[in-house]
């Protein structure tokens, strides 16, 4: 490893991904907070709605990132502690976005609902998701040979992640106050140029998921060669110890 690559994490593709994912971002907040129409109902409340979907779409995908690659890492044949940090570094971006998702909701809410938080089935699913992973994070940091810690992760990413289905079918499983789902396999609820500004805010959150995930996974790269470079010398030393 290069004294550049030591110094910092990026390259030129993740500066040219982490471009494109900025102008997608500047792209979305032009669209919903100027150019998109308010609706009909919720007049301006609806512009949450570009930031709220779009960071629960990407916490889908992180987690299901999450979820593959501990089911790699679990597969004996691709048994690997590259698939184990792979999947915590996909965690802890979900993580991140989850925690947006929850705030965002929480504010639309307030001005839809009158009040910040309900035990709805969505918002109770999803703080049940976000607490999961939490743990799933908080299982990572515990003492344990690697193989076994990263073992043990596995199984708890890919339980965790069975919590996705429900939160994004929880509104038309049950009588919730959230609303439908704005895209499903019938279509979308929306159009013109709100669906427009929609899937702009979607193809940015899902580049700064990639953006991010490319630089976390090259810190924890980091942090493993330090971490086994510091077991190289206990070892050395403990075999001068015995050769003394």
């Amino acid at each position: 490893m290069t004294e550049s690559n030591v110094l910092h994490t990026g390259t030129r593709g993740s500066r040219i991904l982490g471009l494109l994912a900025l102008i997608g971002l500047g792209w979305m907040l032009l669209w919903a907070l100027v150019i998109s129409p308010p609706d009909e109902v919720q007049g301006e409340n609806v512009r949450f709605f570009y930031l709220h979907v779009p960071a629960a779409f990407a916490a889908y995908i992180a987690f299901g990132v999450t979820a593959l690659s501990s089911a790699m890492y679990l597969w004996k044949r691709t048994r690997s502690l590259t698939w184990d940090r792979i999947a915590g570094c996909s965690a802890e971006i979900g993580v991140l976005l989850t925690a947006l998702m929850l705030a965002t909701g929480m504010i639309w809410g307030k001005l839809s609902w009158g009040v910040y938080w309900r035990w709805d089935a969505r918002l109770t699913s999803t703080l049940l998701l976000l607490v999961m992973f939490i743990g799933y994070i908080a299982l990572r940091g515990l003492d344990a040979a690697p193989d076994v810690r990263a073992k043990r992760c596995a199984i708890v990413g890919i339980i965790a992640f069975l919590d996705v289905p429900l939160v994004h079918y929880s509104v038309t499983w049950w009588r919730t106050l959230h609303q439908t789902p704005t895209l499903d396999v019938k279509g979308a609820t929306i159009d013109g140029s709100m669906l427009f500004s929609f899937f702009i805010a979607m193809i940015a959150f899902i580049l700064v998921y990639v953006w991010l995930m490319l630089h976390r996974n090259r810190v924890a790269m980091m942090e493993q060669a330090i971490e086994d470079h510091g077991l190289q010398i206990a070892i050395a030393e403990r075999h001068a110890e015995v050769s003394a």
